[in-house]
This record gives C-alpha cells, sequence and structure tokens, in this order.
C-alpha cells in the first residue's frame, strides 16, 4: 500500500488526503451533511489542536504584554491562545496566572485584578491555512490514523498510517528546531536563558 504524500494547504486538501488514506472517494466541499467529512473535519481540528498544544516556533510568542482594563484591572484571556503564562525573565516568581472562565487569574495573589501591564508568554491556536506546511502534514497524518480507528478498524491500515506519522511528525520537529534556534543555554530571542538549579525552589514546596 502506497502512503498519501500530504501535499496540503487547506482543510479541504486535508480532508481528501484522510479519505483517500480510509479508501474513500474525495469531495469538492466540507459539506458537514456528509457524515464521513463530518467526521474527518471534526477530527482533522481536534488532531490539529493536539498537535499546537505541543507548542512550535510558529505558534509561541514570548514576553508580549497584555493591559489589564482601566477600569476593572482585569485582563481577558487571549481568545485564540491555547495557554498563557507569565514570563519568568521579567517577573520571576511575582505572579501565576491561569485561565478562569474568561479572564486571567492569578494563583499567587488570589485575584483577577492587575496593578500593572503582564509581560507573558502565549501559545496560540491557528487556523489550519495558517499553519506551516510541515506542521500540516504531520496534522494530517496524525487525523488519517485517528480516522482509520474511527472509520475502518483495519489493524494494518492502522499500523502503516501510524509510521506514517512518526515520518511526518520528525520532520515537523526538524522544522521547528531549524526556526526556534534553541540550545542547551535557551532560546534565542533575548528574553528566555538557562536558569540553574536553585535549592530553595524544592524547599518552598
Amino acid at each position: 500500500m502506497a502512503f498519501p504524500t500530504y501535499a496540503v494547504s487547506t482543510e479541504l486538501d486535508a480532508v481528501n488526503q484522510i479519505l483517500s488514506s480510509v479508501g474513500q472517494a474525495p469531495v469538492t466541499t466540507l459539506d458537514q451533511q456528509n457524515p464521513e467529512v463530518s467526521i474527518v473535519l471534526n477530527t482533522l481540528r481536534e488532531a490539529s489542536k493536539q498537535c499546537q498544544s505541543e507548542g512550535f516556533a510558529f505558534n509561541v510568542e514570548r514576553n508580549l504584554v497584555l493591559e489589564p482594563d482601566s477600569t476593572s484591572k482585569e485582563i481577558i484571556y487571549p481568545i485564540n491562545a491555547l495557554q498563557v503564562d507569565i514570563n519568568k525573565g521579567y517577573h520571576h516568581d511575582k505572579y501565576d496566572v491561569v485561565k478562569r472562565g474568561i479572564k486571567l487569574y492569578d494563583r499567587l495573589n488570589h485575584t483577577f485584578k492587575f496593578e500593572e501591564n503582564l509581560h507573558v508568554d502565549i501559545l496560540y491556536l491557528f487556523d489550519f491555512s495558517d499553519i506551516p506546511a510541515p506542521i500540516q502534514y504531520y496534522i494530517t497524518a496524525k487525523a488519517a490514523r485517528m480516522c482509520a480507528t474511527k472509520m475502518v478498524g483495519d489493524q494494518e491500515l492502522y499500523v502503516l498510517l501510524q509510521e506514517q506519522e512518526a515520518t511526518t511528525r520528525a520532520a515537523a520537529l526538524e522544522y521547528d528546531l531549524n526556526q526556534s534556534d534553541i540550545s542547551f543555554f535557551g532560546f534565542n530571542d533575548g528574553q528566555t536563558t538557562y536558569q540553574s538549579y536553585q535549592p530553595f525552589h524544592a524547599l518552598k514546596r
């Protein structure tokens, strides 16, 4: 059995590659009234969210500034963010923020209110068409393997698609390493650097 090529750029391209992988005919539109298209499209979006949650150079922004509302002093959680974390290089251990509802909450100080701008690192969720090609290939391969389980149940096909997923993941990671310029001593962005072990952190637990 030949592997699909995963030459994708849009959700429709990816859906047709996945349909081809599980032995189904391609489609011309993403009509979710078609049960097979609905399953594949939803699986593709699920796989995209899972893969982007790993964090790649293209969807991570460091040391961005979020401003609290001038009246409420609260900060709305960015709508397309998968994760928001305090930039340790700027704030050190002053805050510990998490998502609570639609707002940022400071677990360290037990409040939604912030008296200053926050410097944060954000992990974004992008639409499929805005993702670099090597990551698209990985997402499509992952979704194809997931769809094979849901739609076909062929163990041999599952193994073949699992191998293809591993190959595209390796290519995605290689692309990401080339883009991110990281090293043992931290990120080469002037903001995040290597921090050695500090015993008092363990003693605080």
